[in-house]
């Protein structure tokens, strides 16, 4: 079908004359090359996509790395930090999704929208920085995998286990994309059934419905208190506890909305099954993580020695340690195996994600061609090993504290989050301007709410969460040459990666709004997606597995 093919770039240059493609890096005006090594196949249905994202998304960020903000700051600025980081993500992920709904063609990346609709410069920048946020987080994933598998063997060496991981993650993204994506899926349900029945049993406790019938109520939040003042006393510090976890609590949520996005050249019945999963993922995002995070201030106190810190070597998450507090017997091992297949899962979903944003960066000439090979199933098998490839740096837990290098890849990722997020920002800001200006916004499939308003907002409240993320180094006796850099090197690298491209290929500040092109490929996503049609149920079975899928 037309609408399902590779379109051929016609090498249209930032003034919207015709010129040699080969002549310029890839213009806002290109479409995506012709992929010379192969292309992806659509095998990725609804529920596939959804649970990718939530496989993401509800990883070690909340399983593990909850522990370590809730014994810095507390289970109030906890709480809190998940809350405000809900309603980035909730702009951020339905905002993609209109741009991604609008043109969801085969191989379609974030940096290939911030090259067509802001500049080539800052998507070449953009690529590379997903590409690198990514390839971290693998090796986070891997990282927190380790301790979780310490927990049940903690005399074998650390290497073992992070060698396992990596294993079966690779294995997994070299198969074909419809097995990848039922493999996500079973992952993801797993984890979410495992997120519901923590919240039951958080409930139960909450009322006494424990072994002892201890009813813990609010007991943490009241002694030793909702808030441990950071750095400084009184309010300024406990401003800072909750600034701290609202930074640090972005880990779990950064670069999660763009898998969705990232998927849509992949996934069938684009345009129906792109918005049903935004939407329902930043739904179901809220409910898994604020009734998560409260469980977690509720069964654990934030002064439990247990709980991973910089100076500590425990080796499991907060909801294993309130279980066992609590006095129940053996779930905490089902527990701790269902939050190591929540690691496996969101590794599985960032290597995934990686390969495809270095894949579309071969397609568009800013990565080297070898990265857009593709084996005969469709995966792009040489970006999927250079994006595996930087997992290997989970091997740093041989030689330094699990937690210790954990919060590292925490501290490196989650810049790199924040800096795209900023970017895909004002991606869409600039596309909506282009659709108003051409008067098209009336022809957009998907509508994302309070736009452009709440772009606007929340791009200002990220470049501050992005300049203040590693603030706590700056005070007196906190200075750390590794926690400044993890905390800074990001940008120096983007801002490298964008001055280099600009001055190498000479290209102006911004494409003029009037020039950014909102019509290419329009018009065969537009013949590809109405040969869809919206399956009808045909029984009560079948609507509530549609409403769930």
């Amino acid at each position: 079908m037309k609408g399902d093919e590779e379109f051929q770039a016609k090498g249209v240059d930032l003034d919207g004359q015709a010129g040699a493609m080969d002549e310029k890096p890839l213009s806002s005006e290109a479409m995506l090359v012709a992929a010379p090594g192969g292309q992806t196949h659509r095998g990725l249905k609804s529920r596939h996509i959804q649970f990718l994202a939530l496989g993401g998304a509800i990883g070690t960020g909340l399983f593990v790395g909850s522990g370590s903000i809730l014994s810095t700051v507390g289970p109030a600025p906890l709480f809190m930090a998940y809350l405000s980081n809900m309603f980035i993500v909730w702009v951020v992920m339905l905002t993609l999704a209109e741009m991604t709904t609008y043109l969801p063609m085969k191989g379609i990346t974030i940096p290939y929208f911030v090259s067509r609709f802001v500049d080539p410069s800052l998507g070449f920048a953009a690529g590379w920085n997903y590409w690198y946020a990514y390839a971290i987080l693998v090796a986070a994933e891997a990282s927190a995998g380790s301790i979780l598998l310490g927990y049940w063997a903690p005399n074998v060496n650390v290497a073992a286990w992070i060698t396992i991981f990596l294993v079966l993650v690779l294995f997994l993204n070299v198969i074909a994309v419809s097995f990848f994506g039922e493999a996500e899926f079973w992952f993801a349900s797993i984890k979410l059934i495992t997120i519901i029945g923590l919240i039951i049993i958080g409930v139960v406790l909450f009322f006494g419905g424990g072994p002892n019938h201890d009813r813990l109520g609010f007991r943490y939040w009241k002694d030793p208190g909702a808030f441990k003042e950071y750095l400084v006393p009184g309010a300024t510090g406990k401003f800072l506890a909750y600034w701290t976890a609202f930074v640090r609590a972005g880990f779990a949520f950064i670069t999660s909305p763009e898998l969705i996005a990232l998927a849509a050249g992949e996934t069938i019945a684009p345009r129906r099954n792109i918005p049903k999963a935004a939407r329902r993922f930043v739904w179901r995002l809220m409910v898994f993580y604020g009734l998560g995070s409260l469980i977690i201030g509720i069964i654990v106190s934030s002064d439990n020695p247990r709980l991973l810190s910089g100076s500590s070597n425990a080796s499991a998450s907060p909801f294993v340690i309130g279980i066992q507090e609590a006095g129940i017997q053996g779930l905490n091992h089902v527990i701790n195996a269902a939050v190591l297949t929540s690691a496996w899962s969101a590794g599985n979903a960032f290597l995934y994600s990686g390969s495809r944003v270095l894949y579309g960066l071969a397609l568009t000439n800013q990565a080297p061609a070898v990265f857009s090979k593709t084996n005969r199933r469709g995966v792009p098998y040489m970006a999927v090993l250079a994006t595996w490839a930087p997992g290997l740096l989970a091997f740093l837990n041989v030689s330094n504290s699990g937690a210790t290098v954990f919060n590292w890849f925490v501290n490196i990722s989650t810049i790199s989050g924040y800096i795209a997020w900023c970017i895909c920002l004002v991606t869409y800001i600039r596309f909506h301007k282009a659709m108003r200006f051409q008067n098209m916004l009336d022809q957009s499939p998907f509508r994302a709410p309070l736009q452009p308003y709440a772009s606007h907002f929340v791009l200002g409240l990220l470049i501050i969460l992005t300049l203040t993320n590693g603030f706590q180094v700056f005070f007196p006796s906190q200075w750390s040459v590794s926690g400044f850099l993890a905390a800074y090197i990001t940008l120096p690298i983007v801002l490298a990666l964008y001055v280099g491209h600009k001055i190498w290929f000479r290209t102006p500040f911004a494409i003029k709004v009037h020039n950014i092109d909102v019509i290419t490929g329009k018009r065969e996503m537009d013949e590809f997606c109405a040969l869809d049609e919206e399956p009808i149920p045909k029984n009560w079975v079948q609507k509530i597995w549609f409403w769930i899928a």
